[in-house]
């Protein structure tokens, strides 16, 4: 299963619309860790799960999503309602519980990807405001490749080019 991976847009549809008409038939599915800050119904997201995030008013949104592609579990929160400024503990708690071998949020700004218990844990950075060590990027998203044991992440910027120091690979 190969999915697209992005979140923290605050408001920038645009890139949302560019990133599903270039990978639309390329991957499998689509994931919005929220604060996107659009209307559950907008257009954008009839291809794309979605989360509430702190700054989404729409409480049509919900707080968590768990889907299953492929044969791969994935649980998806925006990460305020689980502290994961704080720890990430929360966070896989909820996935191990969903059975989710890949749990996706955003929140912190910050990219990263992580794998513990056999759960990848993956923020894939904000798309529009990105913080800490990779601000430079000018904001990110992330391609995720798994069979469900076996995880390739790689991280892009805002012009779709693979950023070739984020590439990951995690073995079962």
């Amino acid at each position: 299963m190969k999915c697209l991976v992005v979140s923290d847009s605050h408001g920038d549809r645009d890139i949302l619309v560019r990133l599903l008409k270039a990978y639309q038939g390329k991957v499998g599915a689509f994931f919005h860790c929220g604060d996107s800050e659009l209307q559950h119904d907008d257009p954008v997201f009839n291809d794309m799960a979605v989360v509430q995030g702190n700054m989404d008013f729409d409480d049509q949104l919900p707080n968590a999503v768990t889907k299953t592609v492929a044969g791969v579990t994935v649980y998806m929160t925006h990460g305020h309602l689980v502290g994961v400024n704080l720890s990430l503990d929360h966070l896989l708690a909820n996935a191990q519980q969903q059975h989710a071998q890949l749990a996706c949020f955003g929140h912190t700004h910050q990219l990263g990807v992580e794998r513990h218990a056999g759960t990848l844990l993956l923020n894939p950075g904000s798309i529009s405001y990105p913080r800490g060590e990779f601000t430079r990027i000018g904001g990110t998203y992330a391609i995720v490749d798994t069979d469900g044991q076996t995880f390739d992440v790689q991280y892009y910027d805002r012009s779709m080019a693979p950023v070739p120091e984020l590439s990951f690979h995690f073995d079962h």
